[in-house]
């Protein structure tokens, strides 16, 4: 049970820490990446960053699995 706070404070503390760099995350291009599907119309804007969400994964995925070993 005392693991479960731990993972939500660290999660907290993460989104925090992405919420405070997002100026500088922004700058990356994240989210207007090719495969991100957009589509505006009038009074109305749909946005799903797949290929974002892909990128994000995989690099969340290495930076875990490097972290365990």
């Amino acid at each position: 049970m005392s693991e479960i706070p731990r993972l939500l404070i660290t999660l907290g503390v993460v989104l925090v820490v992405i919420g405070l760099a997002w100026p500088w995350i922004s700058k990356l291009g994240l989210g207007r990446l090719p495969g991100d599907i957009v589509i505006e119309r009038e009074g109305f804007r749909f946005y799903f960053p797949i290929t974002t969400m892909l990128l994000v994964s995989g690099v969340l995925t290495l930076i875990l699995w490097i972290l365990r070993k």
